[in-house]
């Protein structure tokens, strides 16, 4: 009698064999293609803002190399000679360059200091109004300055800040001496990093309010189970669930680092402020378009370049191994 297929020892099954390198990349080809035929009409879409990146961003990099030749307005584009590391040399050697290097990260430090938590605030704060109407109006109160022009920004702190401006007039009206805050290169960096706050925090709690929005409610109901009250609800709850966000966006702000706005220093300082206005990128514009020294000016911003590239490499890192959130 024969015994039944059931109670037969299973037969051990064959080993599956894996792809070779060759077929795995045929294999993701294909699937490739599949997607791009598929879904082409959205790939169109990336093909101007890969132009723009390519136009505007990539191809003048190949401009660097004047930072190593020397350029001479109407000669070649790519320099006349090569001098090496003759202008490094000398912007390293010059107490100017110092002095503006020292002044962009000042300014630097303090936009990230009160520019970088002062949104993370506002947003608590917005996310805890419940009268609909009163948080929108409150949201667009706080996003208005943003659309604003640099020029008019620049203009109302001037108008405010004059001999005859509103500060000055209630610096009167209390009996103090007037100030000429735009001429006292003391008040540069109150002004400035005030402004900035101004124009940038509401804009800055987008992100962060939409980052609210997906938060469990669960989680805070549980909280208010176990007692917490609403700061610990924050503290534990609200922090935690923004910290991603908060993360990736310091990380970007560290990147930009020593890129300070160029625009707004630009129209704020003059002669007398320049020992704490004087920033890198306006010295490059006296050097490289008033003084026509390109070379020099390109070495600069070469070195500007790299201190911003190893000032958003190191941030991720340290974002990685402490919070395990990082761009890449």
């Amino acid at each position: 009698m024969s015994t039944p297929d059931t109670l037969s020892p299973a037969r051990p099954q064959p080993a599956k064999e894996k792809p070779a390198p060759g077929r795995r990349r045929r294999e993701k080809s294909g699937s490739w293609r599949r997607a791009l035929r598929r879904d082409w009409q959205l790939y169109t879409l990336a093909i101007l803002p890969l132009l723009f990146f390519l136009i505007f961003r990539y191809a003048p990099m190949i401009g660097n190399v004047i930072a190593f030749r020397k350029f001479e307005p109407g000669g070649s584009i790519f320099g006349e000679e090569w001098v090496g590391l003759r202008y490094v040399k000398l912007f390293l050697n010059d107490p100017t360059f110092w002095n503006v290097f020292t002044n962009t990260l000042v300014l630097g430090a303090l936009t990230l200091i009160f520019c970088f938590p002062l949104p993370i605030v506002l947003a608590l704060l917005l996310n805890e109004v419940r009268r609909r109407t009163l948080k929108r109006f409150l949201q667009s109160v706080t996003y208005l300055p943003h659309f604003l022009s640099m020029v008019i920004v620049a203009g109302l702190v001037m108008q405010i800040t004059a001999l005859d401006g509103p500060i000055n007039a209630f610096l009167d009206f209390v009996g103090s001496e007037k100030v000429s805050f735009m001429q006292d290169p003391d008040w540069f960096r109150t002004i400035y990093v005030g402004s900035e706050v101004w124009q940038t925090v509401g804009w800055g709690t987008i992100l962060y309010l939409a980052a609210l929005t997906t938060i469990d409610d669960q989680l805070y109901e549980a909280a208010r189970i176990d007692g917490a009250g609403r700061m610990r609800q924050i503290w534990h709850v609200t922090l935690p669930g923004i910290r991603p966000t908060a993360v990736t966006l310091l990380i970007l702000n560290i990147g930009t680092f020593m890129a300070v706005g160029f625009e707004k220093v630009f129209l704020l300082y003059n002669p007398l402020t320049y020992p704490t206005a004087d920033v890198i990128s306006t010295y490059l514009y006296r050097m490289g378009l008033e003084a026509s020294n390109f070379s020099y000016a390109a070495a600069i911003g070469l070195f500007e370049a790299l201190v911003g590239l190893v000032l958003i490499l190191s941030a991720n890192v340290i974002s990685r191994r402490t919070v395990g959130t990082s761009l890449w």
